[in-house]
């Protein structure tokens, strides 16, 4: 039977979120079926917390170049056929597809408001001032901003994987950030602070059960993790352990780059 509104509503009721933002990463795929999809979603987050943002990120609009600094964690100069396909970012353009459905609802929301990062945006509703505090040099600072708020992570049918906060926390911890380059307009733009790996992610699942509440909705397991208490955990690890939520596949260039950096 699908979920309904009231369902959802009812099921995030129970996680106590309703006078704190949060930052949401979701696949209503998990739910089995929901009555109005991705519209009824949205609508039951913004009924039961005091604001939503999400990664619109748009990796479409980046460029490999032919050379660039070491350790940087790819290999320069192998995506020429990419390149040839490289868009422009604008404000309207779609979230990549690899964010799932949700982000793109919220992004064309009447009452959203998105920042203009060429290729890591976050989109929100209720929630300018903390999407205003992003910059090209500074992409995870919208994160930043919410944990000063007391914000939450909402994983709707996902793990930690695509938790984009973890990103923030290791970056807090000292950990290698990495540089891009998107098409802006005319030109090229250099993006500083752009993150590693995330498949070593779910390492961290018992290190902050404390700090995390869970409730079943349809076929879907949703957790909310207190952001603050959660960057704690991670940047607490890295001081022990720099090789903390790495992953262990041998072709991965941004693990790899942080064992060697």
């Amino acid at each position: 039977m699908p979920a309904s509104l009231s369902d959802l509503k009812t099921g995030l009721a129970t996680l106590g979120l309703t006078k704190n933002l949060v930052i949401a990463h979701a696949s209503l795929k998990a739910f089995g079926s929901i009555e109005g999809g991705a519209d009824t979603m949205l609508n039951a987050l913004l009924d039961s917390t005091r604001g939503v943002i999400m990664p619109t990120f748009t990796y479409k609009t980046m460029l490999n170049p032919e050379v660039g600094p070491p350790r940087n964690g790819m290999t320069y100069g192998t995506e020429t056929d990419l390149n040839k396909m490289a868009e422009s970012f604008h404000p309207d353009m779609p979230a990549d597809k690899t964010m799932g459905v949700l982000p793109e609802i919220l992004r064309k929301h009447p009452q959203a408001k998105r920042s203009s990062h060429p290729i890591q945006s976050f989109a929100g509703i209720n929630a300018d001032a903390i999407l205003n505090t992003q910059t090209v040099y500074n992409p995870l600072a919208p994160i930043a901003a919410l944990a000063d708020q007391d914000g939450w992570v909402l994983l709707l049918g996902v793990d930690h994987r695509v938790n984009t906060s973890i990103h923030y926390a290791e970056k807090l911890g000292g950990r290698l950030q990495f540089i891009r380059w998107a098409v802006v307009q005319d030109r090229v733009v250099e993006c500083p602070g752009f993150p590693g790996d995330s498949e070593g992610f779910n390492a961290i699942e018992p290190l902050i059960e404390k700090y995390t509440r869970r409730v079943p909705i349809g076929d879907a397991l949703v957790q909310a993790v207190h952001l603050k208490s959660m960057i704690k955990v991670v940047v607490d690890q890295l001081k022990t352990n720099p090789f903390a939520f790495l992953c262990d596949r041998q072709d991965c260039e941004r693990c790899l780059a942080v064992r060697w950096s």
